[in-house]
């Protein structure tokens, strides 16, 4: 009893204000605490140190930029003389053109993937052997080859029959439908099995508690990872310059090449522009998530429903 009380006595004491942090993080989430998983909460001193950091990296990003600008003109590279030739009317229309061509071309890619990555998502997932396999096979192949050697197959076999863009989406389909099959397969395992096993016991079929059970629920746990690959697939038309498509990487190099001393102006041009496309499909994703949060938390899904009814 004496050596208990000795190393009791130097046990620390919880701070109240980090107790009270914590109480409240598990009146809002339910369950453990967060700051007792991931982290704790950053007090008045941490967030003001965070600031400074950030104040501080943002001051150097801004000397960098400063230095390697300094550098350019010095060379020659950027100056107004360049400038003038590279956003000349005619190039500027050059280039939107090329803008148009890779925007169509990756939202049709992007929507066939969508759509090949359901259909083999759920014959990946069927219980039947006869589709299970060569949904697996048909994925873990297209997995597997590089994108590259895609497009330059398919633009090999059919760009005489389908042209060079539906190439393009072919090759884009077929690797990138293959990605998101496998995160819609990892998005449904993601929910819990109480959820199916409850909308059996009420007599549903398989393809109603897919539909209307696990899918709702799974997009919430899909939905960033189904945005980022949509950036992949639109980043990766850039690839269709290999075949010929008037992308808008293929046309930025033409322009490039005509311009004196425009190679550094015309690339960085235009990765300004994939940088604001992608940056602003982030910020979509975040809303919709934001948005499918609330409508979470705002009534309670159906799914709940039928796991209170099956109890009762």
């Amino acid at each position: 009893m004496v050596d208990l009380l000795r190393f009791r006595r130097r046990l620390h004491r919880h701070r109240l204000g980090h107790r009270r942090d914590s109480e409240g993080l598990r009146a809002q989430g339910g369950g453990e605490p967060v700051s007792s998983v991931l982290f704790d909460v950053p007090g008045p001193k941490a967030r003001r140190r965070h600031r400074i950091y950030t104040v501080a990296f943002c001051l150097l990003l801004l000397g960098i930029a400063f230095v390697i600008v300094q550098r350019f003109r010095s060379e020659g590279v950027l100056t107004s003389e360049v400038g003038n030739g590279v956003f000349q009317n005619s190039n500027v229309s050059y280039l939107l053109g090329g803008l148009g061509a890779t925007v169509t071309a990756a939202a049709l890619a992007i929507v066939c993937s969508v759509v090949f990555g359901a259909v083999f998502a759920a014959g990946r997932l069927s219980d039947h052997r006869i589709l299970r396999l060569p949904s697996l096979a048909v994925i873990e192949f297209f997995r597997a080859v590089p994108l590259v050697l895609l497009i330059i197959l398919v633009a090999n076999l059919a760009k005489d029959s389908i042209g060079l863009r539906s190439c393009l989406v072919v090759g884009l389909t077929l690797y990138n439908g293959s990605v998101l099959a496998e995160v819609y397969r990892a998005g449904i395992h993601a929910v819990p099995k109480g959820q199916s096993e409850a909308a059996y016991a009420m007599g549903m079929r398989k393809t109603q508690v897919m539909t209307i059970i696990l899918m709702p629920q799974a997009v919430r746990f899909m939905l960033p990872t189904i945005i980022s690959q949509c950036v992949i697939v639109l980043k990766d038309t850039s690839l269709g310059f290999i075949i010929g498509y008037e992308e808008l990487v293929r046309r930025s190099r033409q322009v490039a090449q005509f311009v004196p001393d425009g190679t550094i102006l015309t690339y960085a041009t235009i990765a300004i522009v994939f940088i604001a496309i992608n940056y602003s499909l982030s910020k979509l994703a975040q809303y919709l998530e934001h948005r499918l949060r609330q409508s979470a938390a705002g009534k309670p899904s159906e799914s709940e429903a039928l796991s209170v009814d099956a109890g009762a």
